[in-house]
């Protein structure tokens, strides 16, 4: 069995050139902490200003997310706008290709930097893109990432973000994998700051003891474990290729999603370590070609599902980014998780 715990994501707005400066040495900064070679170091700098400048130049409501994930050995940088959208993608990404008197070589050069990288862009919605470096053991080979046979049977993206202000995140996440069963929690502290990190964070410890217990008697514990702290939403939820569990109490909504229909997934009311009469679990078959998504209320609980019928086979962080930018309210803790069954290819 594999427990991971969620990582949470510094947001930086670019709004203009002057906004690079601030990401790059954050992101230079994770790196130099878990000792990565200068070389690596620079490789990390360039991604964040190629794409930060990108935002700063091309995009409305441009916002650059980084976040080191150590489960992973990899720092991810995550790209969002609103706009206006590349009607092209495949030419955007040749070098020499621009729209703004520049050589064109930015998106090249991120591709060619990064050891991972995906993007997504439609006129209607505007570009997320992903990007993931992990320290190499020479110029140009990369140190595979750590062994996780979960990620043959799941694919797993997430945003954590903290309010604007705060360095605290009250949201956090956890998944664990035995096998081809998959459990997954999001807890929302009450409030945000401090004092709600430490009540989602006694949710994650209290899931991360015995995550594969029966759910009704995990989010049980979890209420006893939340009492002295001032309470939080939680949504758990555990899965199989056939079944799907989910349990928990709050404003932390679920929702699957297969590009060709959605169900809502509804817990009881309440907050676990406050006020909590209903601990039952409810099941239903796991839809065919479906993600879950759980997300706090850091988003708006009603959006539509169209702008991510196009992502639903592609890199979950996609889905996490698009859900993110469209959806945020700004104004609280938000976190967006997305897991789904990997299916065998054609």
């Amino acid at each position: 069995m594999e427990v991971i715990r969620g990582w949470t994501h510094r947001a930086f707005e670019i709004s203009d050139l002057s906004c690079v400066g601030e990401a790059r040495r954050h992101a230079s900064g994770l790196a130099l902490a878990r000792g990565w070679s200068e070389v690596d170091r620079e490789r990390t700098a360039i991604v964040v200003t190629e794409l930060a400048t990108n935002l700063a130049k091309h995009a409305r409501a441009g916002e650059l997310l980084i976040a080191a994930r150590d489960a992973l050995a990899d720092i991810e940088v995550v790209a969002v706008d609103a706009g206006p959208g590349m009607a092209d993608v495949p030419r955007a990404m040749r070098d020499g290709f621009s729209t703004s008197a520049t050589p064109g070589t930015g998106l090249g050069a991120i591709q060619r930097q990064a050891d991972a990288f995906e993007l997504h862009s439609a006129p209607a919605s505007g570009t997320v893109c992903v990007a993931r470096l992990r320290p190499r053991k020479s110029g140009t080979e990369a140190a595979p990432p750590p062994s996780a046979p979960w990620r043959r049977h799941f694919g797993l993206g997430a945003i954590c973000v903290p309010m604007k202000g705060e360095t605290a995140c009250g949201d956090g996440w956890s998944v664990a994998f035995d096998g081809t069963r998959a459990a997954a929690l999001v807890a929302d502290g009450l409030g945000h700051g401090p004092d709600a990190a430490l009540a989602s964070t006694a949710a994650l410890e209290s899931f991360g003891n015995a995550p594969f217990e029966a759910p009704a008697r995990l989010i049980r514990q979890m209420h006893e474990a939340l009492r002295s702290t001032r309470g939080a939403a939680v949504f758990g939820l555990w899965m199989d290729a056939h079944a799907l569990h989910y349990a928990g109490a709050g404003n932390v909504a679920g929702r699957l999603v297969s590009g060709i229909s959605e169900k809502s997934l509804a817990t009881a009311h309440g907050t676990l370590g406050l006020q909590a009469r209903s601990f039952e679990a409810t099941t239903l078959p796991y839809p065919a070609h479906a993600a879950a998504l759980l997300h706090s209320d850091g988003l708006r609980s009603r959006w539509p599902s169209e702008a991510l019928a196009p992502l639903l086979r592609r890199d979950p962080t996609l889905m996490a980014a698009r859900l993110y930018a469209d959806h945020s309210r700004r104004r609280d803790d938000a976190c967006v998780l997305v897991l789904r069954p990997q299916e065998p290819a054609p």
